[in-house]
């Protein structure tokens, strides 16, 4: 099996996974893909894009939400399917979890003018809500798919 690894992805933050290609005898060449993160020279058609977290695909719908868009529109221009993988855990194993989702961004600690206390301040920060229907409309729309899994995965669970 030869796994492509996108040369834009950071080698610090890749390198249990090419711990693990390397420990299951996969082949990794590392060049810059069209979109994505990881492409299976099997499947060239089926593109992995990692994330870290929610945190992560939130910033990637909203600040950079064209560069976003433009990567979807180009893997659907070339019959490509897209799967984000999102590193997250903390109890969103499924898309419909993220409604629940508390985005960190949400609540800002300051001090009152008045009082002088610290208080918590509400932002305009997305809420798991929205982020749902955006991910809804992706999957919909753009052929996207997202899954869910923990962080660490134990070593006795890998399989080659």
């Amino acid at each position: 099996m030869i796994i492509q690894i996108d040369s834009r992805e950071k080698a610090r933050a890749i390198k249990k996974i090419v711990e693990a290609f390397d420990q299951c005898g996969i082949n990794h060449p590392v060049s810059k893909l069209m979109v994505g993160d990881y492409m299976n020279y099997d499947n060239p058609r089926l593109i992995i894009d990692r994330k870290q977290n929610l945190s992560e695909l939130c910033n990637n719908v909203c600040q950079d939400h064209d560069r976003f868009r433009k990567e979807l529109l180009r893997a659907q221009e070339n019959g490509i399917r897209i799967v984000f993988l999102v590193e997250h855990g903390k109890g969103i194993k499924h898309l419909e979890d993220v409604i629940w989702w508390e985005n960190p961004r949400r609540w800002k600690r300051r001090k009152n003018p008045i009082t002088g206390s610290r208080e918590e301040v509400e932002t305009k920060a997305m809420t798991g809500e929205t982020l749902y229907k955006i991910l809804c409309t992706q999957e919909k729309n753009m052929d996207a798919s997202f899954f869910f899994v923990k962080k660490k995965i134990p070593e006795k669970r890998l399989r080659c």
